[in-house]
């Protein structure tokens, strides 16, 4: 069968495009929308928490109107793009008394996951006025946390989708394509992780990073419906060194490239980043290797 269109890892053939004429032709008076809920129906295609794939799916039709293969009814509406308009996370007032002590003064921690909950907002302000970075909203699915001592918030993470090919990574895993495609939903990816500056207690990073690599695989499990096996995230040489994950066991598997995801050369863009990583499983090859 021959392939007319590949698109976020879901080959197109010719019998497929077939099937999407027919369901346009069938429904004259749907919107672009409608039409790619039903074809997301049709192919049983949805994410790993069964919601429909509908936003990847408009963009595969939008590819095949682009390439001549489909022929979508035109625009009705252009609402606004909320990735494009993002307000900026607002402001928070918490408690900035500085806090000087050792980690076991320091008392009992609580690490609240506060996605989807009215806490979320605290934990995208305080990111947004304190880390150098600022605030971006993570990409698919993600999950946010405060942590907690003496009843105020000392420190945020914020973990995200991992991306979908890194060099360092990829080679330490040793998974085939097919696996990759399957299984990249099965990491996660540390896109943010504050202390906030008035909190002074050694080792409280590398404690909380430790903590978290107990925590996370749970909670993502009961939000998103699968495990975590694997978590890995970005350190800036020439900002920091990267000492508390080191000290919480993460591994240095290597550099990016300095292009980005979406750089359209081979010429590097942005600074060279090392890449550390933390299996959560023992058999997190094995598992992330799995494709049947």
């Amino acid at each position: 069968m021959t392939e007319v269109l590949r698109y976020r890892g879901r080959v197109v053939n010719e019998t497929d495009v077939v099937f999407i004429r027919k369901l346009i032709a069938a429904s004259p008076q749907a919107s672009r929308r409608q039409l790619s809920a039903r074809l997301c129906e049709a192919w049983d295609w949805r994410q790993s928490n069964g919601a429909l794939r509908d936003m990847v799916c408009r963009g595969l039709m939008l590819a095949l109107d682009r390439a001549g293969q489909i022929e979508l009814p035109p625009i009705r509406q252009r609402p606004p793009n909320p990735f494009l308009q993002r307000a900026r996370p607002a402001q928070v007032a918490v408690d900035d008394t500085p806090l000087c002590c050792s980690l076991r003064q320091l008392g009992p921690l609580e690490l609240r996951q506060v996605r989807r909950t009215e806490e979320e907002k605290t934990c995208c302000g305080l990111i947004e006025m304190h880390h150098y970075l600022r605030y971006t909203q993570p990409v698919g699915e993600h999950l946010k946390y405060l942590v907690y001592a003496q009843a105020r918030p000392i420190a945020c993470f914020t973990w995200s989708s991992a991306p979908r090919h890194l060099e360092p990574r990829d080679r330490f895993i040793g998974w085939p394509l097919a696996a990759r495609r399957k299984n990249l939903r099965l990491l996660a990816y540390n896109s943010r992780f504050l202390i906030l500056p008035w909190v002074k207690v050694p080792h409280l990073a590398s404690h909380l990073l430790g903590r978290m690599a107990r925590t996370l695989s749970g909670d993502w499990e009961r939000l998103y419906g699968h495990p975590i096996y694997f978590v890995e995230t970005f350190v800036d040489p020439e900002r920091n060194r990267g000492t508390c994950y080191r000290a919480a066991n993460w591994m240095v598997l290597g550099m990016t490239t300095g292009r980005g995801k979406d750089a359209p050369t081979w010429e590097q863009n942005r600074s060279k980043k090392q890449v550390l990583a933390l299996p959560l499983s023992r058999k997190f090859r094995m598992q992330l290797s799995e494709v049947s």
